[in-house]
């Protein structure tokens, strides 16, 4: 079993995500989380932020609920994802990795038409131009 650190907190969304995927943890940590809501401003700020980093596209909205939390809370954040990590580094919100080394440098992401190769800096539901679909690619500078 893993060890959680003393007043873990957790937002909403994610008990429900392991409920929903009947994840074993949670028979385990239920007793030591607390589970708390981010106030509607961080929600807004991440979302912003994330817009802005082009992490918009990479996640998911409990991945933003946890950010939100961790900058209401000004508290550090434990997590293996990369690009929960790049978005706590533009944000400033503190965070350490669990099993994975963290992030080195913070990335800006780039959409790339698959069709005509035009380079979008926000994430679209698919090409202006041509109608393909975009995929993400890091900002060179």
């Amino acid at each position: 079993m893993e060890d959680l650190p003393p007043n873990a907190i957790t937002s909403p969304g994610v008990i429900n995500e392991l409920r929903k995927y009947a994840d074993p943890r949670l028979r385990y940590w239920g007793e030591f989380l607390s589970v708390a809501s981010p106030s509607p401003k961080a929600l807004e700020t991440v979302r912003i932020a994330a817009e802005g980093s082009g992490d918009d596209a990479r996640l998911s909205p409990v991945d933003m609920e946890v950010l939100a939390l961790a900058l209401d809370l000004k508290a550090t954040l434990l997590t293996d994802d990369y690009s929960i990590q790049n978005l706590a580094c533009v944000l400033g919100v503190k965070y350490q990795g669990v099993g994975f080394r963290e992030i080195k440098k913070v990335i800006i992401w780039k959409y790339r038409c698959k069709g005509c190769g035009k380079v979008f800096d926000k994430n679209q539901q698919d090409c202006p131009i041509c109608g393909s679909e975009l995929r993400s690619t890091r900002s060179r500078g």
